[in-house]
């Protein structure tokens, strides 16, 4: 039987992203079939190949120099290296423009102009290009210029003013969140716009620019605490894991821990009640609708810390199943791993490194996770693990009709 094609595998996408937002999007891309060829500065690469520890391990268990950071959103790619700087490199990217479909980058507000490699250059060299360009803070205003990294996004969009314990409290004072969730959002929705712009790009055959920033969407995922703000006035506050719309919506104390319980409305609320062997706590006037639960949070919430530490975490667990209410534990990375559900939904992949591939220290393979996206006729796929810095680079040239002689001469002048 003939595989499918891929749902993405008639694009050619040029990716000269670095770091995370970008990688991000166009890994998404590559997942879905996409053909992306990365390009990065000869000799260094990508910055994230050298955030570490942690390091990628070889067959003895031995760090090697290549960080597990960048394997996070570089799979599936062909990477070649290319100095941007030199005119050789410009005329070479500028050839693979005019034959790609989509370009991601993310340099600052006007740093490709002067390599010739802005959207309005390479617009008049293939009109259908999606030209997608990811900074801190978009393509204009005041901050335009800046450089924008996540946890500065996430400092001055609010979100770590509502991430962490409450002021007084023990740890208490704004918290970033423990991975670069507004660098992986930004990748997220840069992946929607450009497929917004491929079906587009259907009914009137031309591309576009597309103009990504973190602050953007550092304001956008606020969701329901940025809707509070701006129909009341009132300025959210940390409260830790409670929830300032629902209650009980927390971590609890358990007899041997902790177990996150989620009761979303009445009638869960008054399942958990009766699960509890506390039914009347339903009918109570303080707590029969979750507005008066939030009103009675302080009534509450011990009232039920006392009971939930009767039971340890598997048993509430294990009543509360079959009820209807959310409820499970909160586990470290290895915890989350070993479930039976992560692992029944192959959420970890692991991939062989060939002799083919070079990488520092002789890395075997190297273990992702699974793309959420299950189209069920046309899944993600998984073609190549990581790329070695440059690993492609002859290939890719090739294809662009360099032969070996002129490859090797580029090479000498480090162009490549």
């Amino acid at each position: 039987m003939t595989a499918k094609p891929a749902a993405l595998s008639h694009l050619k996408v040029l990716d000269l992203s670095r770091v995370l937002a970008g990688p991000w999007c166009t890994q998404m891309l590559a997942d879905l079939g996409a053909d992306v060829v990365k390009v990065e500065r000869p000799g260094a690469g990508d910055d994230t190949r050298h955030w570490g520890p942690p390091f990628l391990k070889d067959a003895q268990g031995n760090d090697t120099t290549e960080a597990t950071y960048f394997t996070a959103c570089n799979r599936n790619k062909r990477a070649i290296t290319l100095d941007m700087a030199q005119p050789e490199g410009q005329a070479l990217i500028l050839k693979m423009a005019a034959q790609s479909d989509v370009l991601v980058e993310n340099f600052k507000v006007g740093g490709l102009k002067q390599y010739g490699l802005d959207y309005e250059s390479l617009k008049a060299v293939n009109p259908r290009l999606i030209y997608c360009s990811v900074t801190g803070f978009g393509q204009h205003g005041p901050y335009a210029e800046r450089a924008g990294y996540d946890l500065m996004i996430q400092a001055m969009s609010g979100l770590m003013s509502i991430t962490g314990h409450a002021d007084g409290e023990p740890g208490g004072g704004p918290m970033r969140m423990g991975v670069a969730l507004v660098d992986v959002l930004t990748g997220i929705y840069a992946c929607s716009a450009i497929l917004a712009a491929v079906e587009v790009r259907h009914r009137t055959g031309e591309g576009q620019h597309i103009d990504m920033a973190l602050l953007d969407v550092g304001m956008a995922v606020l969701a329901n605490q940025a809707a509070g703000f701006l129909n009341t006035g009132r300025v959210p506050q940390r409260q830790g894991n409670t929830h300032p719309s629902l209650a009980p919506y927390q971590t609890f104390e358990t007899l041997d821990g902790s177990m996150l319980l989620a009761v979303g409305n009445d009638g869960q609320f008054a399942r958990f009640c009766d699960a509890a062997g506390h039914p009347e706590w339903a009918k109570d006037a303080r707590f029969a609708s979750n507005t008066l639960r939030v009103k009675h949070r302080d009534v509450l919430i011990p009232t039920l810390q006392a009971v939930t530490r009767t039971r340890s975490t598997a048993q509430w667990i294990a009543l509360l199943e079959d009820k209807a209410v959310p409820c499970g534990p909160i586990n470290d990375m290895g915890q989350a791993f070993a479930d039976g559900q992560v692992q029944a939904r192959g959420l970890r992949v692991d991939q062989a490194v060939t002799s083919s591939q070079p990488t520092a220290g002789a890395v075997t393979s190297i273990a992702t996770v699974a793309s959420p996206l299950r189209l069920m006729a046309t899944p993600p796929v998984l073609r190549r693990p990581p790329p070695a810095l440059g690993e492609h680079t002859d290939e890719v040239l090739a294809e662009l009709g360099l032969d070996a002689t002129q490859v090797a001469r580029l090479r000498q002048r480090g162009v490549v």
